[in-house]
């Protein structure tokens, strides 16, 4: 398994147009991606655009991303570039 922390530094936090291309790039990966905040006990599907936007992601908090399979190496990677871009 491989995770990753990060705050969110986008001043209006993961919209649904952010959200939707992080969607996009990550769903051809075959591992399972799980994005949850921090504290919160709900974890969504990284590959749900209806996942990410209910999580409500605003400017300043912190998500935890977890990734576990084949390629969660990759999908971690992508997830980091896409968040610190």
């Amino acid at each position: 398994m491989k995770t990753f922390e990060y705050t969110i530094k986008d001043e209006l936090g993961i919209h649904a147009r952010p959200a939707g291309i992080l969607v996009k790039a990550i769903a051809k990966k075959t591992s399972d991606i799980k994005i949850k905040k921090a504290g919160d006990t709900r974890e969504v599907n990284a590959k749900s655009i209806m996942g990410m936007m209910s999580l409500a992601l605003l400017n300043g908090e912190e998500i935890l991303v977890d990734a576990e399979g084949a390629d969660e190496a990759e999908a971690v990677a992508a997830i980091e570039e896409f968040l610190v871009s």
